[in-house]
């Protein structure tokens, strides 16, 4: 039995090259850690598991900074403040923060978001009403600029990003929605679950073939969470003027040698389509419309959401690696 007085963390303890391994973490226990003046010790419940997590992972040059081997690693986490110097946050609050991978966490208050658990589960604010939610969202209506009557196509569409925006592609008035998984049961969870209009499964053949069957019309965007071999498919499929959001490519993430870029890129010329990338970070002024306007869909039923849950921070690894592999159906969590 853990000691009252006993915390854990998960360390970086050596940098992958290619797939990452358990090796590459070590956990750690620790004294529980004392706040300062002004500041509150929170007590972790979920911890978000994301793919953008194994580029910190490596040394090179990115949009965050690369997690330092020795030290903890740090995601989106949700917990209950144990012990507060701070006015505006008491005992028994439940807060948002960026320091996960650990059992407890000091944070200052600018640190933490306070949320509101009658509203909505605790986990909901780590999936459909958290980062991947918020992505989904900009997404689609700022990056891509979905219009009604647009076909759209969506990589890793099982996953806690892909799963939404289908489904808020349809409730705007998508023409049509496809999704690629890989797995049986998530091509079943899309149609039969979140109303895609058809899904397939990219290890049942080329992913070129099977987007063209799905989408004989052609589609007007793409929301990419793979790259690789359904970025060239989607270019393929793409109809005059379409627009491809890169959100991630997950399929290139282990990479150890550079990937070359989709062999059918000079389409852009004739198809006259664009592509931009995107970082959630860019899109946090959308924070208040998302929630005001996904919330309640998620309260009536009318957005579904998934997630696999690990129990136990000692998994936490097993979770990012499993993660990395597609087991999870929606948004993975470790729940302490």
């Amino acid at each position: 039995m853990t000691s009252p007085d006993q915390a854990t963390e998960i360390r970086l303890a050596d940098r992958p090259y290619g797939e990452p391994t358990l090796d590459n973490f070590s956990i750690v226990d620790v004294d529980v850690p004392k706040p300062g003046p002004g500041q509150v010790l929170v007590r972790n419940v979920f911890l978000s598991v994301d793919p953008y997590m194994r580029g910190r992972m490596s040394s090179a040059k990115s949009y965050a900074e690369p997690y330092k081997v020795g030290e903890v690693m740090t995601g989106g986490a949700i917990g209950e403040v144990v012990k507060s110097d701070v006015d505006a946050l008491r005992p028994g609050d439940v807060v948002l923060h960026q320091l996960g991978w650990r059992s407890h966490a000091v944070l200052d208050p600018e640190q933490a978001v306070q949320i509101d658990t009658e509203a909505a589960p605790m986990s909901a604010y780590l999936s459909v009403l958290g980062m991947p939610g918020l992505t989904a969202y900009a997404g689609l209506f700022d990056v891509a600029g979905f219009r009604e009557g647009d076909t759209v196509f969506v990589s890793g569409a099982a996953g806690a990003v892909g799963s939404l925006v289908g489904q808020l592609a349809k409730l705007k008035g998508a023409k049509r929605v496809i999704g690629s998984a890989g797995s049986a049961e998530k091509v079943r969870y899309l149609t039969e679950e979140l109303g895609y209009d058809a899904a397939f499964n990219y290890k049942d053949g080329p992913v070129t073939e099977q987007l063209a069957a799905a989408a004989p019309d052609g589609i007007e965007v793409y929301f990419d969470n793979v790259g690789g071999e359904h970025l060239e498919a989607a270019i393929d499929a793409l109809n005059l003027h379409g627009r491809i959001v890169v959100c991630g490519m997950i399929s290139q993430y282990n990479a150890t040698e550079p990937t070359p870029a989709p062999r059918n890129l000079s389409q852009v010329i004739a198809k006259r389509f664009t592509m931009r990338g995107m970082l959630v970070a860019d899109h946090f002024d959308l924070q208040p419309k998302f929630v005001a306007e996904v919330a309640p869909l998620v309260r009536d039923g009318k957005i579904k959401y998934s997630e696999t849950v690990v129990e136990g921070l000692h998994n936490a690894p097993q979770a990012f690696l499993d993660m990395l592999n597609g087991a999870n159906t929606g948004k993975m969590l470790v729940r302490l």
